[in-house]
């Protein structure tokens, strides 16, 4: 990452009530820490940094702070956090984090992707991404801005881990090699459209299964309407009055 020039100034003006004065004359409150220093509240010019990230790919910068009127005037810093109003997207606060040229440092850098899937292209899936950010640590000469993941060659239902990705020289990816970054996903609404088939046929085996007891209960039901029923004298005889006929046609004989 290459560093580029900001200028600072010593805060004058403290707390609350000074950050608003400052912001109302063009300034921005700001302050530095890390390396063997104390913490320092220190003022920017509020145009000059925003144009600064306005040029940027990110908001990760390297910068050479030229510090006005102070005992260590030049600082190698980087820029690790920035506070936006939430309408209206000025800067509001700027925090420093001072490095040294020749020791590692741990950022987090946004994913970027170049070229069309083949999956999306060729299959209709969608291009997702799953990590927006990775976790690298380098000097801070070699700091990328951003990491960028070729994704041309990839097919539908398969992603990109983070063991896969090819780091910048000097560069190295931290986190676990098998979490995906970007993957290609089938559609939702083919995917929610396959369980509803699945429903309907279900629905259909039950619909048949009811019809099927109702048959089977028909068997013992009452006699349709129009049905033959038996005539008044030919009423089956008890089991008692068969017994009583046996003895009388014995007799007879």
């Amino acid at each position: 990452m290459k560093s580029v020039p900001l200028n600072a100034f010593p805060r004058t003006l403290g707390r609350r009530n000074g950050a608003k004065k400052l912001r109302t004359e063009g300034r921005i409150p700001a302050v530095i820490y890390g390396g063997k220093a104390k913490p320092q509240s220190v003022e920017l010019n509020a145009r000059e940094m925003s144009e600064l990230i306005a040029h940027s790919v990110s908001e990760n910068l390297l910068v050479d702070l030229a510090l006005k009127d102070d005992a260590n005037p030049k600082r190698l810093a980087l820029v690790q956090e920035v506070q936006h109003h939430p309408l209206s997207g000025h800067v509001l606060h700027v925090d420093f984090h001072e490095v040294s040229p020749t020791e590692k440092v741990t950022i987090m850098v946004p994913v970027e992707t170049t070229g069309e899937a083949a999956g999306v292209k060729n299959s209709g899936g969608v291009l997702e991404h799953v990590l927006f950010k990775l976790k690298v640590r380098a000097l801070p000469k070699d700091l990328p801005e951003q990491v960028v993941i070729d994704v041309t060659a990839l097919e539908i239902n398969k992603s990109i881990h983070i063991g896969e990705i090819k780091a910048p020289e000097g560069v190295e990816i931290l986190g676990d090699k098998h979490i995906p970054v970007v993957s290609v996903a089938v559609p939702r609404a083919e995917e929610e459209a396959a369980p509803a088939e699945g429903a309907a046929a279900a629905g259909d085996v039950e619909m048949i299964k009811e019809k099927k007891e109702g048959e089977e209960g028909a068997e013992g039901a009452a006699p349709a309407k129009g049905a033959a029923k038996p005539a008044a004298g030919d009423k089956a005889a008890p089991a008692g009055d068969k017994k009583a006929a046996a003895p009388a046609a014995e007799k007879k004989k």
